[in-house]
């Protein structure tokens, strides 16, 4: 197993963590001309559509 020779310092750590970001989903338009978030069933219609 790999074992580091020095230690990670915080700053160098925290600058790899930078990219583990969390996108939120923007809703989109559906047929119907409602707004709702993507790979969820629309309420007023029923169908499902992503």
């Amino acid at each position: 197993m790999a074992v580091p020779k020095r230690r990670v310092s915080k700053t160098r750590a925290a600058k790899r963590r930078t990219h583990y970001k969390i996108t939120l989903a923007m809703p989109v338009k559906d047929s119907d001309g409602t707004w709702k978030m993507p790979h969820k069933i629309n309420k007023t219609t029923g169908e499902y559509k992503s």
